[in-house]
């Protein structure tokens, strides 16, 4: 492709068996079918990884794409998806991250990385400005994140990595991809993949530059989305408090997981964990590339067991994970969260497989004598040194290393305990306090359980009246939102009651995890204020002037539709069951607040939603009608 559009315009495969790179160029074609970040990744990760492979057998691919838009000023394009077959859960695998490293491979003349083979020895990859050198790694091996990352940037001024720690050369299956200091590719055991290819780093810097196809148009439309997103009633709180905005409604409503899914909510949990503390232990926010929304917060401690400790922290799914779900103090879930960035693990996994522990520890399965010591909820010493053990595979710690699934199949009755969808450790949200479409996507997941790929656009966390049963939820806002929303005209009635105050959860979620895949496709961040205020009209605009490639908000909703069903397919030919899209059957069989989910209802809701994908109702597999009409006929599943 021309290097006059906004995409950098090439691909480059490293293949380090043979320390061989190909550069292959873009097309118009493949643009527009997949667009880039999770799009470029989805196409290359099923073409490229074969059949029934274990995931941490070097014939596995990992691949880094950044967002078409990212390196460009429009607002939050910074995020770069990495991808592969999950060693966790046997799927596709996939994280995705912001802050700089997308925008400096764009830099550096490349708009994917594809990895493939395994280092005979331990290396670094540094790639800069379309050349690429292969680096012996031997004295970072066994340094942890941090370290890698210091000694990497003294090197190289200016530059990116994505390094790995202990947990990555450990082969821990939920060890994360460290992103800089403290952001990380974490979900799905990427770190384990990268370890498993005995690669250590990855060093990126670039001066080739990015510009748009139409700089004023692409300028203008920039200032449209960012006045869009100043306006959403989201916007000021998030700019204020981040994510922790959800940590309060959810406890309210019993929603969020506590002592491994035990209990509704921990009794002191407004107390201790108040969006209130924000103010409190923060001192300034930080902002990825191009965003004005800043919602990540400059953590320091000033007193306690852990003063001085200072780090970006007070995002809501780790302070609840150790906090609510291991019944931790704050300042020792910011702890949990230093020790995750320097190890290079999964702060959601970890977490569950934790508190799994500490269940059987109680359940009197897991004896002192099989860990070296006690645990127990809120024992924020012990939590800390299991987790370590987990990290360097010592003990106990190298059957937890396995995540939640498998290492439950070490002890009697242990998969009562494991609170897990398709292999992946369940977040914060218990859908027994709150149903909704947010919660409905942890089951809906391409990659398992996890909740940050459906979120309603319009979710109203003021109400939750939880009577719908999975069928509706609380709408809640009024109608200048409903008319404001950029959702096409036939679907909003469907998606929203506005008569009875409601949404319908099949259909939001179908909407909801389209949007959110073709945010992942651009680059952009999928905070409420950016969801509730930017469509795929205004995106169309974007990606026309900054590509020069003309499409329609039409056509890229459909190729975010595509790359789902794309990941869909995947899954299945890996062996994904129906059955497999159930929550655990504590979900079903024990309350929560006096509430419990009904099983067979679920599954109702899922055959809506399959119907609304157009897939069998009964199966969730693609029906052959929607493949030809997204040209996606000739796939094998």
């Amino acid at each position: 492709m021309s290097k006059s559009t906004g995409y950098a315009g090439q691909i480059l495969e490293i293949n380090l068996n043979e320390k061989i790179a190909e550069r292959k160029d873009l097309n118009k074609e493949f643009c527009m079918k997949y667009l880039g970040g999770i799009g470029f990744n989805a196409r290359i990760i099923y073409d490229g990884v074969p059949v029934g492979i274990d995931p941490l057998s070097e014939a596995n691919i990992l691949a880094f794409s950044a967002g078409t838009m990212v390196g460009a000023t429009f607002p939050t394009a910074s995020r770069t998806e990495v991808s592969a077959k999950s060693p966790l859960t046997g799927r596709f695998g996939t994280a995705n991250s912001g802050m700089f490293f997308g925008t400096q491979l764009k830099n550096a003349g490349f708009d994917s990385l594809i990895i493939k083979g395994r280092a005979d020895n331990t290396m670094y990859l540094l790639i800069e400005d379309g050349e690429v050198s292969y680096l012996d790694a031997a004295g970072l091996w066994g340094k942890d994140s941090w370290e890698t990352i210091d000694i990497l940037k003294k090197k190289y001024s200016g530059c990116e990595v994505a390094a790995i720690g202990p947990a990555g050369e450990n082969l821990v299956r939920f060890a994360s991809i460290e992103n800089g200091y403290y952001d990380a590719w974490s979900r799905t055991g990427m770190g384990a993949v990268m370890g498993s290819k005995n690669l250590k780093a990855i060093v990126v810097r670039g001066t080739l530059g990015i510009r748009p196809h139409n700089v004023e148009k692409f300028l203008d439309v920039s200032w449209k989305a960012r006045k869009l997103i100043e306006s959403s009633p989201f916007f000021v709180p998030f700019k204020s408090y981040g994510s922790m905005n959800a940590a309060m409604p959810y406890g309210k409503f019993n929603a969020l997981n506590a002592n491994n899914f035990s209990q509704g909510c921990l009794p002191d949990w407004k107390e201790d964990f108040a969006r209130s503390k924000v103010e409190e232990i923060t001192n300034g926010h930080i902002a990825c590339q191009s965003c004005i929304i800043a919602c990540a917060h400059w953590v320091e401690i000033k007193e306690g067991k852990y003063k001085g400790l200072r780090m970006k922290g007070m995002e809501v799914t780790p302070i609840a994970s150790f906090g609510s779900g291991c019944g931790m103090s704050l300042e020792a879930s910011v702890k949990a969260s230093e020790m995750h960035q320097k190890y290079g693990m999964d702060m959601v996994s970890s977490s569950g497989v934790v508190g799994m522990a500490i269940e059987l520890f109680n359940r009197g399965i897991i004896k002192t004598e099989d860990i070296g010591y006690e645990v127990a909820f809120g024992d924020d010493d012990a939590i800390l040194r299991l987790m370590d053990d987990i990290a360097y595979r010592k003990g106990l710690g190298n059957i937890l290393a396995e995540g939640t699934l498998r290492s439950a199949q070490h002890f009697e009755d242990g998969a009562a305990s494991a609170m897990h969808v398709k292999g992946l450790e369940i977040p914060m949200i218990d859908p027994r306090g709150r149903t909704s479409t947010w919660s409905l996507g942890i089951l809906t997941n391409i990659r398992g359980g996890d909740h940050l790929r459906c979120r309603n656009p319009i979710e109203n966390l003021r109400y939750n009246e939880n009577k719908y049963n999975f069928q509706k939820e609380r709408f809640g806002f009024d109608r200048p939102m409903y008319d404001a929303l950029d959702m096409p005209e036939d679907l909003k009635p469907k998606a929203i009651d506005l008569e009875n105050d409601t949404t319908d959860i099949a259909v939001m979620s179908r909407w909801s995890e389209d949007l959110i895949n073709l945010f992942n496709s651009l680059g952009i961040c999928i905070r409420p204020p950016v969801e509730h205020k930017i469509g795929p009209t205004v995106l169309a605009e974007a990606y026309t002037a900054f590509t020069g490639i003309q499409i329609t908000p039409e056509q890229l909703m459909q190729s975010a539709e595509r790359i789902w069903n794309l990941m869909k397919l995947f899954n299945l030919r890996e062996g994904e069951k129906p059955e497999d899209s159930k929550f655990p059957q504590r979900f079903y069989k024990i309350e929560v607040g006096g509430k419990k989910l009904d099983e067979v209802q679920m599954q109702e809701v899922l055959r809506q939603y399959y119907l609304e994908r157009g897939w069998d109702s009964d199966t969730g597999i693609p029906t052959e009608e929607k493949l030809r009409e997204l040209g996606l006929d000739t796939m094998q599943s």
